[in-house]
């Protein structure tokens, strides 16, 4: 991403603060209807006794702890830090950027939904994806850092809920 499409991307809203409040407020509550589905399935799996509850306990875990370490590795700049324009959406956070983690566990969260209960992942998935856009539309990820976090959460679904 470069400044010029940084500013015509985060622009589009910056100038309307009804849109500002849009995109803050759908962030917000699609972030919050994500996560809240995650330990509603846990319950749901413990009050069962469903066996699924280890797997989608620690793959999810296991696979945070990952990204996060890679996350901190990397450490790479947020668009605000390199182009000295303040984000739409209030973040202050230096560094680590890249891959998205909030999109990483939007998709981490689709993807164990879609294991045991699969049209509640395609639609936790589709949530994902808005975040994602949300997320560069206001100014705190680019592109790249919301695809290499959806990608990461997809290949740790696809390789460790059947290893687990």
């Amino acid at each position: 991403m470069t400044r010029d499409s940084y500013i015509r991307v985060t622009g589009l809203i910056r100038e309307y603060p009804r849109r500002i409040r849009f995109v803050t407020l759908a962030n917000r509550i699609l972030t919050a209807v994500i996560f809240l589905s995650y330990p509603l399935l846990l319950l749901g799996l413990f009050v069962e006794k469903n066996p699924f509850f280890v797997r989608a306990l620690i793959v999810p875990a296991v696979s945070f702890l990952l990204l996060s370490a890679v996350r901190r590795a990397i450490g790479a700049p947020r668009p605000y830090e390199k182009f000295g324009i303040p984000p739409v959406l209030k973040k202050e956070t230096r560094g680590k950027s890249f891959p998205s983690r909030h999109v990483f566990s939007a998709f981490m969260i689709a993807m164990t939904l879609y294991v045991h209960i699969p049209w509640a992942g395609v639609i936790v998935g589709v949530c994902g994806l808005i975040i994602g856009c949300l997320r560069v539309a206001g100014g705190v990820h680019e592109p790249r850092d919301v695809v290499a976090g959806a990608l990461c959460a997809i290949v740790c679904g696809i390789l460790f809920y059947p290893i687990f």
